[in-house]
């Protein structure tokens, strides 16, 4: 037996020695690299196993090989997308002010894709609302359907939702359902078989076959996006995926609070962009034709930009821009997230803000479906608090809704958390709002949620148990991996 744990003791030690060799190779972010060397030695056989899944560049290798795929598709949807923001001209960007131009420029230039206007947007802050607007949607489709999904669920929702696009496609519209392979896997082949018969093509975006060395697949770098776009002219985009629990028909769940925003105008096109990139990528099919690009038409006066961001991108683009956008603030930020888990860099910048005299209004849920990440959060509680942030936490719900506006002026819409995985390791989406009296829908929503929630005392925190402080400094730690 001795000789046993000396054998499993020197295996250890050998890959352990490995496998921390490796992590410094990659030399990613410090706090991330100490996490993954602390899991590694400290846990035997599972740190190592969880790097494994959950660390490897083999994924990452394999996204630039795609990256170079799909270079030509990407150029004919940029000059498209040029083309668009020219054939509109006067509408977009060169009416934003200085300051907010230059958050307009940075987001282009990591996300290469232009603020445009002529969009009629409307904020839906409510589930059946937001089930009804895309249903709504779907029946006027003529030529296509592009949806893009975390989540699907196979219940009422999602039922009824796929009996729509077998409807749509029985009358000719061409149907196409993009799925994350993790975040639907409990879909039962019968429900996918059922659309697929009825003519809905379905993908599934980097499914899971470790012992299938061919086969494209990662646990961890997820299709997070929610995107819904008809005949390039609607789009609906945000945080709410499709089934019953988002609606709060589960009771430890319940209610569900999420948001979305439909958009009717060119700006539609570049979410179609989105979803023709990540489609190929799934797919292999092309949607380069100019029938899924129509030309754009003004229908309303709301300037919209597109945002997408993802670990294919080699650039933190939400991060920054983010970053950006709170150190330009001059009187006010408000952030709601159901995931907070913060690095140093939008920490610094919400601090900043607080001591040049901003107010940060932060909403965050008291309850939340990842207990770790909650955990996490509240690590952070002290030194935002001493630094004057305001942090309520809103206990009536499950807060899911991912909102920010920076002086009533500018605001960010989408999938995205306020976390590493969603900043790092997620392929999000996110709409950045140019018109202030959407960006003042917005702020009456978040300051509702704030009026409705507990506002968190230093004086609470400081007086939490020791147990409870244990909790969280250790749920902090893996704060970089979240």
């Amino acid at each position: 037996m001795t000789r046993v744990w000396l054998y499993a003791l020197a295996v250890h030690v050998l890959l352990a020695l490995v496998l921390v060799v490796r992590v410094l190779r990659r030399r990613r972010e410090p706090v991330a690299m100490v996490a993954w060397i602390f899991a590694i030695v400290t846990l035997p056989g599972v740190g190592a196993f969880c790097y494994w899944m959950l660390a490897s560049n083999r994924l990452r290798r394999k996204v630039k090989r795609r990256q170079r795929r799909v270079a030509a598709l990407l150029g004919q949807l940029q000059d498209r997308g040029q083309r668009c923001e020219q054939a509109l001209a006067g509408g977009g960007a060169g009416e934003l002010a200085s300051d907010l131009q230059a958050i307009e420029q940075l987001a282009c230039r990591l996300g290469d894709m232009p603020a445009i206007g002529g969009n009629r947007v409307c904020l839906l802050t409510e589930a059946n609302a937001t089930y009804a607007a895309l249903e709504q949607a779907l029946r006027d489709a003529r030529e296509h359907i592009n949806l893009e999904y975390y989540v699907w669920r196979d219940d009422e929702t999602g039922r009824a939702f796929g009996d729509l696009l077998c409807e749509k496609a029985a009358e000719g519209v061409e149907c196409r359902l993009l799925l994350d392979a993790v975040g639907c896997w409990q879909l039962g082949r019968g429900f996918i078989r059922r659309l697929v018969d009825a003519g809905v093509r379905v993908a599934f975006f980097l499914p899971i076959h470790p012992f299938r060395l061919r086969k494209r697949w990662s646990v961890h770098l997820r299709n997070h996006r929610k995107i819904a776009v008809v005949d390039g002219v609607t789009a609906l985009v945000g945080s709410q995926n499709i089934g019953d629990e988002y609606r709060g028909r589960k009771k430890r769940l319940s209610p569900w609070f999420d948001t979305h925003m439909r958009i009717d105008g060119p700006a539609a096109l570049f979410l179609q962009q989105v979803f023709a990139e990540d489609w190929y990528l799934a797919a292999r099919e092309r949607l380069d034709q100019g029938a899924y690009f129509p030309a754009p038409q003004s229908r309303g006066e709301s300037v919209v930009q597109v945002l997408p961001s993802g670990p294919d991108m080699g650039v933190n683009a939400l991060g920054q821009v983010l970053f950006a956008a709170v150190s330009a603030a001059r009187e006010s930020v408000r952030m709601a997230t159901p995931y907070f888990v913060p690095d140093a860099a939008l920490r610094w910048a919400l601090t900043y803000a607080c001591y040049r005299g901003v107010r940060v209004r932060l909403v965050l849920p008291t309850r939340s479906d990842s207990q770790l990440a909650l955990l996490a959060a509240r690590s952070f509680y002290p030194e935002l608090l001493n630094a004057g942030v305001e942090i309520h936490e809103y206990d009536a719900g499950v807060l899911h809704s991912k909102l920010v506006t920076v002086d009533e002026r500018w605001g960010m819409l989408g999938s995205a958390n306020m976390d590493a995985r969603s900043f790092r390791l997620n392929f999000e989406i996110t709409a950045l709002i140019y018109d202030p009296g959407v960006v003042g829908e917005m702020v009456r929503y978040i300051d509702k949620y704030c009026e409705q929630a507990r506002r968190v005392s230093q004086r609470e925190v400081w007086q939490r148990g020791m147990v409870r402080q244990v909790g969280e400094g250790a749920a902090r730690l893996f704060a970089p991996l979240l």
